[in-house]
Order: structure tokens, then sequence, then C-alpha cells
């Protein structure tokens, strides 16, 4: 009964999550694109881009893996060509979406603790370039994944793919587990430290610039270099939070099979890190609109806008057909 239960709710949530993810996403990339939040330039590209690889984790892990073989079980998903690629285009999504997060949390964390490097790191140029690179170390270091997939006789038109016993072999289980800790252990532990350091600077900061202004007889009034600081701050601990929360189980699982030598995995630790992985794909839009004022009124705008040009299409065309002229 528990097992079928599990499964139920596996189902919904993966239904649930391809809506609202593609969706959430795609509005995201749209209302980012128009500029209007109020973001710095930099700040802007690199939430575009993990936008766009949050997106390309919905629709090929949870659209195509999850729910197209749910309903297509011999589908075309499943040949032996475009199973290996899919296998490459899924672990580089996944991994451009966790080294995207580590580079906006490293761009923020020099934007707020390091004054002088941020004049040349945090600009657009370099965010381009931090981008374009993790994204294309991404896909070049899945390609092996392609040839750890063989031929399998199914009862289908065509033949099927399944996994290589690697395991066996040194080379491929070095990279397997390499792949593994570089995505999302060092990750995990990298956010963690940058937010501990970025933390500390913001406190020691704080009282300073407290102690300073209390002496110089302005205690009362708006610093507004903290206020900047705040905001984001905010939008990086929550981005950064929540990738770390969402991520736990992920780590646990492998932390526990990986590292302590556990080679009886459980499969429903597994299937909930999994859900929650991606889950986080789908919720970075969320924490936007939660700490962006203008970001909330650019979402209004998109969503409404469609609508409003309908009702103003229907309330020019209708009076036109409705009147009649007179003799």
């Amino acid at each position: 009964m528990g097992d079928l239960v599990f499964l139920l709710v596996q189902d919904v949530f993966y239904h649930s999550l391809a809506v609202v993810g593609v969706t959430a996403n795609v509005i995201t990339i749209v209302v980012l694109c128009r500029g209007n939040c109020g973001l710095a330039g930099c700040t802007v590209r690199y939430l575009v881009s993990m936008a766009g690889a949050d997106l390309l984790v919905i629709i090929f892990c949870v659209v195509l893996n999850h729910l197209i073989l749910l309903y297509f079980p011999y589908s075309v998903l499943l040949h032996y060509s475009v199973c290996a690629l899919n296998s490459i285009v899924n672990a580089a999504a996944v991994d451009s979406s966790v080294w995207l997060t580590v580079a906006f949390t490293f761009d923020r964390f020099v934007a707020i603790c390091c004054p002088r490097m941020k004049l040349r790191y945090c600009t657009e140029k370099t965010a381009t370039r931090v981008i374009t690179t993790l994204c294309a170390v991404s896909y070049l270091r899945n390609i092996p994944r392609y040839f750890t997939y063989e031929l399998a006789r199914s009862p289908g038109p065509f033949p099927i793919c399944r996994l290589r016993n690697v395991c066996s072999k040194s080379l491929w289980a070095v990279y397997m587990w390499t792949g593994t800790v570089l995505t999302p252990l060092i990750p995990y532990v990298g956010i963690l430290l940058l937010n501990a350091l970025t933390v500390r600077h913001i406190l020691v900061t704080s009282r300073a610039r407290k102690g300073f202004r209390g002496t110089g007889g302005g205690g009362q009034q708006v610093d507004t270099e903290m206020e900047n600081r705040k905001r984001s701050m905010v939008l990086l601990f929550t981005i950064s939070g929540s990738f770390v929360v969402l991520w736990i189980p992920r780590v646990v699982d492998f932390v526990y099979q990986e590292i302590l030598l556990e080679m009886t995995p459980n499969l429903k630790v597994s299937q909930v890190g999994a859900m929650l992985m991606y889950l986080n794909s789908c919720s970075n839009t969320c924490i936007y609109a939660l700490t962006q004022a203008k970001f909330r009124e650019q979402v209004y705008e998109v969503v409404t806008f469609p609508v409003c040009r309908l009702l103003k299409f229907l309330s020019d065309s209708v009076p036109k057909r409705g009147l009649r002229p007179r003799h």
C-alpha cells in the first residue's frame, strides 16, 4: 500500500512540475530579458542563464525521461543513439544548472565582499564568458556517457539501449565517481563556504558602519549602501539556500553510498532526492517574486498582457459587427 501511495505521489509531482516548471522558467526568461527589474546587467545574465538551464532540466529530465516514457514505453527515445545522446543532455543540463548557481553565488560574493575586484569581475562581459565556459565544459565533460550504453534486444521496432557494466572497469568507475563529486558535492560545499564568508563580511562591515555613523551623529539616517547590500544579500541567500535545502537528500545519498561505501542503496531516498533536485529547477521564479518587487510587477504585466490584448480586440470588433448604419 505504501509503495502504491508513493508511486501516486510521484506521478502527481512530475506532472505538476512539468507544467509549473516550464511555465515559470519561460516567464522568468521573458521578464528578465525585458530588463526592467532593477537588477545589475551581470546579475540578469546569470539569472537568465540559470532559468534557461533549469528549463532544459525540466524538458529533458522530467518531460522526456519521466512523462513521455510513462505514456509511450516504446518511443523513439529508447532508440540506442537517441537514448545515449539524451543521457548526455540530461547530465549536462543538471551540471550547468548547478554550476551556474555556484557562479552566481561567487559573483554576489565578489560584489558584496570584494569592492576592488568588483569593478573588474562583476561585468556583463565577464558574466558572459563565465556562463559560456561553464555550459561548454558541462556538455564536453559528459560526452563519454555516450559510450556507457550498449544495444539491447527489444520487442519493439528498433533496438533499445541499456547501461554497460562499467563499474567493473577502474577507468569508467573513476569517471562516474568524479562526475558525482563535481555535481553536487563540490558545488554544495562551495556554496556553503561562500555564504559563510559573505555573512561574516556583512556582520563585520555592519558593525563597523554602525559604530562610525554613531560617532558621527548620523545614526538615525538611512544607510543607502547597506540597504542595497541587504537586497542583494536576500536574493543571494534565498537562491543558494533553496539549492542547499533541496539538494540535501541527493548529497546525503551520495555520501552514504560512495564515501561510506554502503553498497545497498535505498531506492526511495534516491527517488526523493531526484524529485527535490528537479523541484530546485522551478523554485527560483518563486524566489524572485518573493524578494523583488519590480520582478512581481513585470510578471503581472507579462501574464496580463495577452488577456488585455484579447479584451481590447473583442471590444474593438464587437461594436463594428453589432452596429448597422441607419438609412
